[in-house]
């Protein structure tokens, strides 16, 4: 049974991100959030946050929350501004702009990385850091997933160990320095989840990284419900 259900899923998930992408060839991404959340809504948020646990989990995340409609282009709106920001104030961070919200991943090459075995955030990654802080200051209506990751080098405990104090670190850093710690959901994951090869040192480097999750909050949601239902 279960495995029927999740070829059901399957099926729909497919048929929908087709509509989803046939619909937005064109389209910019306020666009792309109202037709994603139209063709699939809260279902395929369910499914692909469900099938992204052992994957992708900022990416889950992400798609999870979705609101979809217009309420959803409303969200995409705002998020494509944060996105562009970030990208500008911080030029090395790899920022794709998913759905309704923001995957931001941080390793050596932008400025948020951690000195071999330690979890302090040195001064490098302060200063990048202060400027992400100024822009989550900005754009007050977002909760945020931080999520520590790390090469393959060392045992399995070892690193799961230091991604937990290297996230928790990254959290404690920007809640120190002013925002609210309420808008903060900090895990960690070792080397079980790496995006890159982990049999050169590029690719290890890239997958010593934190990854950021920005999603609208209760209150943003709410906001964009209200403003479209108006139209």
């Amino acid at each position: 049974m279960k495995r029927g259900l999740n070829t059901i899923a399957a099926v729909f998930m497919s048929a929908s991100l087709l509509v989803g992408c046939e619909a937005t060839k064109n389209a910019n991404n306020k666009q792309k959030g109202a037709v994603i959340g139209a063709t699939s809504g809260a279902v395929l948020g369910g499914v692909i946050g469900n099938n992204t646990k052992g994957g992708n989990t900022a990416l889950g995340a992400i798609i999870g929350g979705v609101v979809g409609g217009a309420a959803g282009g409303y969200i995409g709106s705002r998020m494509d501004k944060q996105a562009k920001q970030i990208e500008q104030e911080i030029p090395g961070a790899e920022v794709e702009r998913v759905g309704e919200g923001i995957n931001v991943t941080f390793d050596e090459s932008s400025g948020v990385y951690f000195d071999s075995e330690k979890y302090s955030v040195n001064a490098k990654s302060q200063e990048t850091l202060k400027k992400l802080i100024g822009i989550f200051k900005e754009y007050p209506d977002t909760n945020v997933l931080v999520e520590g990751h790390t090469d393959d080098t060392g045992s399995e405990s070892y690193n799961l160990t230091l991604s937990k104090n290297r996230a928790q670190a990254v959290t404690s850093y920007l809640v120190n320095n002013g925002l609210s710690r309420g808008r903060f959901d900090t895990k960690w994951y070792g080397e079980s989840q790496p995006k890159y090869d982990n049999t050169t040192e590029d690719g290890r480097a890239k997958n010593r990284r934190v990854e950021l999750a920005i999603v609208a909050n209760e209150k943003m949601k709410q906001e964009a419900e209200q403003a479209t239902s108006e139209e």
